[in-house]
């Protein structure tokens, strides 16, 4: 039956998701592509430099588009997994407005909780079902993270493939009779057209025509990998992967956004601290701790936190 189906799809693609997720490639024998959109995106990406530009970029194009759905399927299921399928768009309306002055009959399940957004129908699966799709919703989400990068763990279709999988079979198990034709999550399972009228339709990338930049220089199509970074299979770039026409990507800044506050949280307080000099009186210092000539004494004794009950530092 469907549901069993669904099931034993679900467990066949956890058991070969565990060993993709927690396996190794071989290190120092590939290039290392960093594809990185921002500091909360990127991800790794291995070729050899005897593969071809035109490869490589159409590689590297559908792993960044199945990356892309993946991110939309999770919001949309953990959607689901609360309030149920999308209503039709004329239908689509909170609730609680709809039966008050509409005077709708709304359908209510036992595990009916109304979409405070009004787009679905609140007929969630259930506590336990509800478990199941945040499960692989978190397993798809840590294979998206950048922290991958930070591990060392490069991304391919493979891993991709097998978290969509885990999604497909958790969703088939929840509703064994199929989502509406209009749902979200059944548009973006069944394919990269499902993105369209999304934020993440824009960014999807066309392995025919899109570009890759390193230090500012794109990867001519027709060349190879080694044509442009060199011979050594032992090399790591930090990439960008752009749409044509978008000409090189923006350099990216000098100093981080950590490190800028950082540096403006330093230049405020020594701000303040001369603003206090500037106030103070001329022998102020003397109340100073540096300008105690019996400071090493009281630190090696152990009384260098004792003040003198009134003084001023």
């Amino acid at each position: 039956d469907l549901y069993g189906t669904s099931k034993t799809l679900l467990h066949n693609s956890t058991r070969r998701n565990v060993k993709v997720s927690h396996s190794r490639l071989p290190r120092g024998t590939m290039v290392v592509f960093v594809i990185k959109k921002s500091n909360d995106d990127q991800f790794l990406y291995e070729a050899s430099v005897q593969e071809t530009n035109d490869d490589l970029i159409a590689g590297l194009a559908r792993v960044w588009n199945k990356r892309l759905r993946l991110g939309l399927l999770v919001g949309a299921i953990r959607e689901l997994s609360k309030y149920g399928p999308m209503k039709p768009q004329d239908e689509a309306g909170i609730d609680t407005l709809k039966e008050q002055y509409e005077g709708a009959a709304m359908e209510k399940s036992e595990h009916y909780q109304a979409d405070p957004a009004g787009v679905r129908t609140g007929n969630g699966p259930g506590p336990q079902l509800a478990e199941t799709l945040e499960r692989v919703c978190s397993d798809a989400e840590a294979a998206l993270s950048a922290n991958l990068v930070k591990q060392r763990t490069p991304v391919s279709m493979d891993l991709l493939d097998d978290k969509l999988a885990n999604m497909q079979g958790a969703v088939m198990m929840a509703y064994p009779m199929g989502l509406p034709a209009w749902d979200t999550v059944a548009l973006a399972l069944a394919g990269d057209e499902g993105l369209d009228g999304t934020q993440a339709s824009a960014e999807l990338m066309d392995p025919e025509t899109a570009t890759l930049w390193v230090a500012s220089r794109d990867f001519q199509r027709g060349q190879k990998v080694g044509d442009r970074l060199g011979w050594n299979e032992k090399t790591k770039v930090v990439a960008k992967l752009q749409k044509t026409g978008s000409g090189p990507p923006a350099r990216e800044p000098v100093v981080s956004e950590e490190e800028r506050k950082a540096m403006m949280a330093h230049y405020f307080k020594r701000q303040e601290d001369l603003k206090k000099l500037a106030e103070a009186s001329d022998d102020d210092y003397l109340a100073s701790s540096w300008a105690d000539p019996k400071a090493m004494k009281k630190s090696l004794q152990g009384t260098g936190a004792i003040k003198a009950p009134g003084l001023r530092l």
